[in-house]
Order: C-alpha cells, then structure tokens, then sequence
C-alpha cells in the first residue's frame, strides 16, 4: 500500500545568501583573529614601536572574482581606515588592488594572514562558482552548492558562491528533507522512510534522492516535492524530466542533478532541461586565489 505525503506547501524554492548578519560575521572574526593571537603577535610587538603607522595594499595576483570585502569593516578596530576597492561581485583583474587600509603597524600586521587567509578562500569560490554558471545560465539551468563545506566557514563559503552567480542548496539540515540512500539504506526503502516521515509531519520540503526511473516512481506516489537524480547521464535525465513533467503534479516538482558534473561536462548536463545542477567541488575542489597585502611606510 502506498503512503502519500500530506502537502509541504510551496513548491522547493532556492535562494541566494546575499548577506550576513553583522553581529554574526563581527563574532567570527574575532574569533578567527584571537585563533591566530592576533593580540599577542610576540613578534610585532616585540620589534615594532605602537607608534608606527603604516599603508597596507591588498593585492590580487591572479584575476578573480571579489568575494569578502564588505566584511573587512569588521577586521579591524576603528584606528585603521579601510578603503574599499572592489565591491563584491566585482571582476578583479591581476595586480589590481581590491582593498586599503592605513594605520598603526602593529595592528595591521597582526591582523594580515588571517585577513588574507579568508579573502583568498572566499573569492576563490566565487570564480569557481562564476565559470559554471557562465555555462549553466545560458541554458536556464541554476549552479548550486552543496553541504560539502568548512566546519565553521559554512555561512561565509555559501555567501560566496551567491557572489559568484550561484544559488544556495540548504543552509543546514533544518531547511528541508533531502531524503539520500542511506537514509533509505537505514530505513529500508522508500515506502518506510515515506511512512516514517509522514507520522513526522515535517513543515518543510521532501526532496528523494534517486539514481532509477523505478524510484521516480515510488517517490511521484508519494508526494515528493523534489527529485535529487543521482550520477545519471544527460540522456537518463532528459528521459528521468520528461518522465516526471508527464505526471499530473509534475510540473510543481523540483529536479537536480548531481555526482561527478565536472566543468568540462556541464554543457552536456546543462542543456538537458534540468532546473539546477549542484556541484560539490564549488568549495571541495577550488583553489584560494594568491592574494597579497603590500605595505608601505607613513612618516609623520
């Protein structure tokens, strides 16, 4: 006997992560400053007079996309006037200057690495994420990233594909039901977890990872808002879409791909009519752009 699912509401909706809270990015970096003992830098303070004042240039070594730069205001205390240079989003090209600041030494080298370290991270993303999604868009297909992110990173690594032109899968594992094998391994199959999570009465979406038309199928029975296909090949999916889209709640129903999309393949995936592909290697395979901050002295 089949068990349908009682309506989830709207149909899945993806999104971007266009800003951070404040107060939370502030925390993060404090935190991420006091890792490094930005405060106790035994070096600078040991070598540098606290009345030194200093320019500092970061600098982009390779082009990029900019990712980051609007949290800089929280990097450092208000002795240091920073400059913007690039906005987020923004096309940087090689040894283009993508930020300023100016003021006491100490505070500005302490802070350095930790400074670049981020940036480097985020707009690494970001130009990963902008070369898929110049292939992906032409096809009406959106870029999405994955749960495949740094612990303690996660809002700032996802806040950065959305720079790069991509969109956001879930936040976390409160913002929906994606329903993957083994979950179903654990449960016993579809119909179980189905059962299971009926009882539940989850108050947001169900999407049902599947890799088989057979399980298309069952899931379709059971009121499933979403469809994950899993490692399929363009020609499986456009057969997997045409097959879904038929059903009488078809065209409400959300479908991605995923599993090995490299950039080379996008085309192929991209063009076979499927709403969003999500590519894990946004932030598992990309590499930090080589930033650099240039300092210069201030003489009073």
């Amino acid at each position: 006997m089949s068990v349908m699912l009682e309506s989830q509401g709207d149909p899945i909706q993806i999104s971007r992560l266009t800003t951070l809270p404040p107060k939370y990015v502030k925390e993060k970096i404090d935190f991420f400053l006091d890792e490094d003992a930005g405060t106790e830098d035994v070096t600078t303070l040991g070598t540098i007079p606290n009345s030194v004042r200093m320019g500092a240039h970061i600098v982009a070594e390779e082009k990029c996309i900019a990712a980051g730069t609007s949290f800089l205001k929280y990097c450092f205390p208000s002795e240091i006037k920073v400059e913007v240079k690039k906005q987020d989003g923004s096309r940087v090209e090689k040894n283009e200057i993508l930020a300023t600041g100016v003021g006491p030494a100490q505070t500005l080298l302490s802070r350095e690495r930790v400074i670049l370290n981020l940036l480097q991270r985020l707009c690494g993303i970001a130009t990963t994420t902008q070369k898929y999604v110049n292939i992906a868009e032409k096809h009406g297909c959106k870029i999405l990233d994955t749960r495949k992110m740094t612990p303690g990173l996660r809002l700032f690594e996802k806040y950065a594909v959305a720079v790069g032109g991509g969109f956001n899968h879930r936040l976390n594992l409160r913002s929906a039901v994606l329903i993957k094998d083994n979950h179903l391994l654990a449960a016993g199959g579809i119909h179980n977890a189905i059962r299971n999570l009926a009882e539940s009465k989850p108050a947001v979406p169900v999407e049902l990872e599947v890799d088989t038309l057979s399980q298309l199928t069952e899931g379709l029975n059971c009121g499933i808002n979403g469809f994950l296909l899993d490692n399929m090949s363009p020609s499986e999916i456009k057969k997997s879409i045409q097959y879904v889209k038929a059903h009488s709640n078809g065209q409400r129903i959300f479908m991605e791909a995923s599993g090995g999309i490299t950039l080379d393949k996008l085309e192929e995936y991209a063009s076979t009519g499927i709403e969003a592909i999500s590519i894990g290697a946004l932030t598992t395979g990309t590499k930090n752009i080589s930033l650099k901050m240039e300092f210069k002295a201030i003489s009073e």
